[in-house]
């Protein structure tokens, strides 16, 4: 069923806003001081293209520890990100959320869009991982 899922939501405007994903990772990736943020925007990327049976969650919970994105510096890391790059996509995901919303079909795709605006605005100290 997941597969099906994320299937229908390449074709149907995922592929589109992973494409967001990695252009926002490659600007940042432009400047040596962005590449903590383009690392972060591949991996989103690669979970906006492929959402069903993913999940993200906080790094700390994952590892069991805290590191470097997790403490106060991920936590300035996510507003500077909010700032330049973070409320555009979290904007781009809310208007595929409502379109997705008019349909009953779209509703599954209309709740991944919902997800990944709360990860846009805030995608330091996270990871990705499966639901199970």
């Amino acid at each position: 069923m997941r597969t099906i899922g994320n299937v229908l939501w390449l074709v149907l405007g995922g592929f589109f806003m992973g494409l967001g994903w990695w252009l926002a990772g490659l600007l940042c990736a432009i400047t040596i001081v962005g590449i903590p943020w383009a690392k972060a925007c591949f991996v989103i990327g690669q979970f906006a293209f492929w959402p069903f049976g993913k999940v993200a969650v906080d790094r700390e919970k994952v590892q069991g520890k805290g590191d470097i994105g997790t403490g106060t510096l991920g936590l300035l890391g996510n507003v500077l990100w909010f700032i330049f790059a973070g409320i555009w996509l979290a904007i781009g995901h809310l208007l595929s959320a409502l379109a997705c919303f008019i349909t009953i079909i779209g509703i599954p795709f209309g709740i991944q869009h919902l997800k990944l605006a709360g990860i846009a605005l805030a995608p330091i100290g996270k990871t990705i991982a499966d639901a199970k």
